[in-house]
């Protein structure tokens, strides 16, 4: 069912005069996201029309924009990314694991995306292989899947890298498997303090490069002295590290990476009102107690495209990773070891899908077999209104 209120009514409502008064400081990639969620799932971008084998009952489809930041496409990608996660999975506890940038790094992280995310990243990574392997700790090879999230829940900048652990490892000589404790991974104080260690040290050489830029607010950043200093007040607090209790299962994981990997910034099913006074949506206030979490913002239109475009990330950059077992292509080789060392069997091999490449859900009035009986391109419509009760709930590829 289509949600009461979308991000794209927004967009399509106040998108235009938006656009208008903010032009020269918007990124094309931020121009290209909010047309492709004007369009997702409107004759702008084609569809067909499907009708019942059965009964005759006819449906528009229209095709979907398949961009990551749009909320209607992250359903559909994040099924598909699952059922290939799936058979990586081991019979063993999971951990949740979150590094965050403390607010004095995330204004210079806004302004360098790519490098400072990517940073993130890899000192958070490093961090948890590098304890891990230390004997006095796990003494063993860890996998990761990092997912990386810019937004608090008032859509606010906030990056941090959740993380999804096994409990245990390989041994380093790869003879045996080495499990954690049941409610303990490792040591989230020292966690904190080799992140930041990682981070800062990396950070500086960044700058020392001359590859990190500095505008309004913080442009005095630029100036060597101004940033070391700005390092050094960052230098002497304590970066927290939070470790979450094991999930109850496989199953656990895997409802949990469905929330959280392809997430964007606000999904539709928060939005509660667009009128003249604003946006009005549900967001939580981790400030409170556990039980009056749960609150409502109002902000104006302009407000809240503002604040959706933050988190637009650069073209071409990876906000899922995987490390240490699950990486790149030792990944199969890694969790064959592991199956082994825990002496449990392979996945079956999942051979052809059970649903066909052209699936579509049964007729809504019979549950018959709906087949395609005419496509028309972007910009087109049908030749004429199939019928009365047509439809387009349904976004097709």
């Amino acid at each position: 069912m289509r949600a009461s209120i979308e991000v794209a009514d927004i967009f399509r409502a106040a998108g235009p005069a938006y656009r208008a008064a903010q032009r020269g400081h918007l990124s094309l990639t931020q121009l290209k996201v909010m047309s492709a969620i004007e369009n997702c799932r409107t004759a702008a971008l084609g569809g067909h029309v499907e009708a019942c084998e059965d009964c005759g009952q006819w449906r528009i489809a229209y095709n979907s924009c398949r961009n990551r930041h749009c909320p209607k496409c992250q359903g559909a990608a994040a099924r598909t990314w699952l059922a290939e996660r799936e058979a990586d999975l081991l019979p063993v506890g999971y951990f949740h694991v979150v590094f965050t940038l403390p607010a004095e790094i995330a204004d210079i992280a806004f302004q360098n995306k790519a490098l400072v995310y990517d940073l993130l990243f890899k000192a958070a990574s490093e961090t948890m292989l590098t304890i891990a392997a230390d004997r006095k700790h796990l003494g063993a090879r860890i996998g990761i899947t990092a997912v990386l999230h810019t937004w608090g829940s008032a859509m606010t900048h906030h990056p941090h890298v959740h993380m999804i652990v096994p409990g245990g490892g390989i041994a380093p000589d790869g003879s045996r498997w080495v499990s954690s404790r049941p409610a303990f991974l490792l040591p989230v104080r020292m966690l904190g303090k080799l992140f930041r260690r990682l981070f800062l040290t990396r950070l500086a050489a960044l700058h020392e490069a001359g590859r990190l830029a500095f505008f309004g607010s913080i442009a005095h950043l630029a100036e060597r002295r101004a940033f070391l200093r700005h390092l050094a007040a960052v230098r002497g607090k304590r970066w927290v590290v939070y470790a979450k209790a094991p999930f109850a299962g496989p199953e656990a994981v895997l409802a949990y990476l469905a929330r959280y990997t392809h997430r964007v910034a606000v999904s539709n099913s928060r939005l509660i009102a667009f009128d003249a006074t604003g946006v009005t949506f549900r967001y939580k206030d981790y400030r409170r107690a556990e039980s009056d979490r749960q609150q409502v913002m109002i902000l104006a239109a302009d407000e809240f495209i503002r604040r959706f475009l933050l988190h637009v990330l650069p073209r071409g950059f990876h906000r899922i990773r995987h490390y240490g077992l699950l990486a790149g292509s030792a990944r199969k080789a890694s969790l064959a070891l592991a199956r082994e060392l825990l002496d449990v069997a392979a996945p079956p091999d999942p051979g052809d899908p059970d649903e066909p490449e052209d699936f579509r859900p049964p007729c809504p009035c019979c549950g018959g077999r709906m087949i395609v009986i005419e496509v028309f391109e972007r910009w087109k419509q049908p030749r004429g209104p199939p019928h009365a009760t047509a439809t387009n709930q349904e976004g097709w590829p």
